[in-house]
């Protein structure tokens, strides 16, 4: 038989090849592929989860709203300037709202610091605000002179209890738990597709 021209073999050899890749990308399979993307996505990204940053939106909201109820509390008081002076300069623990303010900003600074700036995954911070928290709000309540003033003797210092155990069985009841099932599900998902590449290269 004579034997094929070069350029015959050359179209012949180009067509194998081609096929052989069509083949390869029809046997990608599709879940595979997307898992890998979204594996490859979750690393580059890899912040805040969605769950902790609604945490940390209420931990905001808790500071901004006892602000807003002291500010309330200075103005119906005799005007802001006279009472803010009152409550701050002339500090007494058994009449005035100012540590109750402070307290607020206190579990904002650790829990923010704690868990969006550290993303610590414990609960140690979060234990330590509360019990600071419920402490001082029981002294306060036992020993102050605060029922005598109105509404905002009762208000203040239950709302500020009611925040701060939200906050307590929000992160220990959502946030931790669910990061912990997300990242258990990606490292099964790495796993797996280790797993599977391995396979393929065999």
């Amino acid at each position: 038989m004579n034997p094929l021209p070069e350029d015959m073999e050359n179209a012949l050899t180009g067509s194998q090849s081609s096929h052989a890749s069509l083949r390869d990308v029809h046997s990608i399979n599709p879940t595979h592929l997307m898992a890998r993307i979204e594996s490859y996505e979750g690393r580059e990204k890899k912040g805040i989860s969605d769950v902790r940053r609604t945490f940390c939106l209420f931990v905001t909201f808790d500071l901004l709203f006892v602000t807003l109820l002291w500010i309330i509390e200075l103005n119906v008081n005799g005007g802001i300037e006279n009472t803010l002076e009152k409550e701050v300069v002339q500090y007494d623990f058994y009449s005035s709202y100012f540590d109750i303010f402070l307290l607020a900003v206190f579990r904002f600074k650790m829990l923010i610091l704690a868990y969006a700036v550290c993303r610590l995954r414990h609960w140690w911070a979060i234990a330590l605000t509360t019990s600071v928290t419920s402490a001082f709000l029981l002294a306060k309540v036992i020993l102050s002179k605060l029922f005598s003033q109105g509404a905002f003797g009762y208000v203040l210092p239950i709302i500020s209890f009611i925040l701060a155990w939200i906050e307590t069985w929000f992160l220990d009841f959502k946030v931790l738990p669910q990061e912990a099932e997300e990242e258990t599900r990606s490292e099964e998902a790495e796993e797996k597709q280790e797993s599977e590449k391995a396979l393929l290269e065999l």
